[in-house]
């Protein structure tokens, strides 16, 4: 008790120990930052019936309309599942060049909508009028030519397949997104028994927009001015080398068969597997 009392008296006098001036540097100042009494602090609270939470991403828990869904699953199941070399042609599209050459070609040929079509007949109406009570003599060569109608582009899958039956198609233009596709999978191969040249673009709005339409399967270049022929030619021949002269290559090209992550994920785990015991053999071996 007494040797105790004496070390708690020699420990009286002494200071608390202090890291800061052990290392040979200043002790530490209490220094806080000064608050702006203007700004209060507000804590937020975001538990239930209090603040508002914040923003997320809810991608995953969207309950997408159900035509979405199958447009989705339709996409999973042909990458997933093999698909035959007829229908797989049609993932085949005209590169983005050619098809905007192509696109500014069929805008020059689209067909004439109500209002034009009234105005061209009421011209051949009064033509012919003219020419009937004899007043102006010029005017019965004029109606001829006037009735004649302008070169546009040609919509309608029986009117294309007839076209083409007749070999009258200088160019015919195949959606690749047609549903069901069945509607125009007899199409290529027809074009390329007849000899006519054929592409496959994007996509069924894009065409029916052309024809004042909402969508169309197919459309096909009969007739063209003689400022366009050449670019026809050039397209023509393009087509040609792309589509026609590659169908056979193109009839044994299967698709599909594409694995999803997991799969992947697994396969390659494996692979790891199988190389790691290789190894271990190829060691033991050695030895």
């Amino acid at each position: 008790m007494k040797a105790n009392k004496a070390l708690k008296k020699q420990g009286a006098g002494k200071t608390p120990y202090d890291a800061a001036k052990a290392k040979g540097g200043k002790a530490a100042k209490d220094t806080k930052p000064e608050k702006n009494p203007l700004f209060e602090k507000r804590s937020r609270n975001f538990t239930v019936g209090n603040d508002i939470q914040p923003r997320r991403d809810l991608t995953r828990f969207v309950r997408w309309p159900k035509y979405i869904k199958l447009q989705r699953q339709r996409r999973v199941l042909c990458d997933r599942l093999k698909v035959p070399p007829m229908l797989n042609q049609f993932t085949k599209t005209l590169d983005k060049n050619l098809a905007t050459q192509l696109f500014k070609l069929l805008d020059k040929y689209r067909p004439e909508d109500k209002s034009a079509k009234k105005r061209r007949l009421r011209k051949i109406a009064a033509a012919k009028v003219k020419a009937a009570e004899g007043k102006d003599k010029a005017a019965a060569p004029a109606a001829a030519t006037a009735t004649k109608r302008p070169n546009v582009v040609k919509f309608g899958i029986n009117h294309i397949a007839a076209l083409v039956e007749q070999k009258k198609a200088k160019l015919v233009i195949i959606a690749h997104d047609v549903d069901p596709v069945e509607i125009v999978v007899w199409l290529p191969t027809l074009c390329r028994r007849m000899g006519v040249p054929y592409c496959i673009v994007k996509s069924k709005a894009r065409l029916g927009a052309v024809v004042r339409k909402k969508t169309a399967t197919a459309l096909a270049l009969v007739n063209v001015n003689n400022q366009d022929k050449n670019e026809l030619a050039k397209l023509t021949q393009a087509c040609k080398e792309n589509y026609n002269d590659r169908y056979d290559e193109v009839k044994r090209a299967w698709g599909g068969g594409k694995l999803g992550i997991k799969s992947q994920h697994r396969v390659q785990q494996k692979e790891k597997a199988l190389a790691k015991e290789q190894a271990k053999l190829q060691k033991a071996g050695a030895v």
